[in-house]
């Protein structure tokens, strides 16, 4: 039990240091999930799964405060699943995606 509570109180601050993310999506009709991940203080994920029938072209584009935007594009088949990345030189605080998506 006491390997647990120790295992349990090392995995907590890890938590505590994921940065929130702000996800505005403009999908026009393509039927994609967005999900997304926080992989470090500087690195941001982004993973799309195209549900619809029909193949789909994205565009996602990272904003971290005053840094230029990262800008990913990724063409989706049905049923296919996109991970798209971007890493910033400084910590992100607040990180914002911007998801366009539309039927190819």
């Amino acid at each position: 039990m006491k390997k647990y509570l120790v295992v349990l109180s090392l995995l907590c601050p890890m938590a505590v240091f994921a940065f929130p993310f702000t996800v505005e999506e403009q999908l026009n009709g393509a039927q994609i999930a967005v999900q997304t991940l926080d992989l470090g203080h500087n690195t941001a994920s982004v993973s799309l799964t195209n549900y619809g029938q029909q193949p789909a072209v994205c565009k996602v584009r990272f904003r971290n405060g005053p840094e230029s935007p990262r800008t990913r594009k990724a063409r989706l088949a049905a049923g296919e699943t996109a991970h798209l990345t971007a890493r910033f030189s400084t910590t992100v605080i607040k990180m914002r995606v911007n998801v366009e998506c539309k039927h190819n």
